[in-house]
């Protein structure tokens, strides 16, 4: 027995890239929360590269956040489109991605104290 692909045809490169930004810019444009994260993320990069200390580690985290807040907004505008009235179950998952994106931010704040902790405080001359 054969099996059927129902798989979209491949779009050109070019084309996946326009798409992927389309959905960057309305995330931009429609979630406050992700123009915040974002904020927060140039600031964390400033001032990592100001310390010299733990950039790398730092513009992971931030891609991790802003990462999580994409796939909570797609998963948010998937269950609002499917099962526009209120269900426990799609409040549930939209809860679950929220809280991936809160995990990943706390997680990326500790990570951003280990890792310019140290020199920000070395800087400010506390220690």
């Amino acid at each position: 027995m054969s099996r059927v692909s129902a798989r979209a045809p491949r779009m050109p490169f070019g084309t996946a890239v326009r798409t992927a930004a389309r959905g960057i810019a309305g995330t931009f444009r429609d979630e406050p929360n992700f123009r915040y994260q974002l904020m927060a993320a140039f600031a964390a990069v400033a001032l990592s590269v100001w310390l010299g200390s733990g950039t790398a580690l730092v513009l992971l985290c931030c891609a991790l956040v802003l990462t999580s807040e994409l796939f909570n907004s797609a998963l948010e505008n998937l269950s609002d489109a499917v099962h526009p009235e209120r269900h426990p179950l799609v409040a549930a998952a939209k809860d679950a991605a929220a809280g991936a994106v809160l995990i990943s931010a706390i997680v990326s704040v500790l990570v951003g104290l280990a890792a310019m902790g140290p020199a920000l405080l070395d800087r400010l001359g506390v220690f």
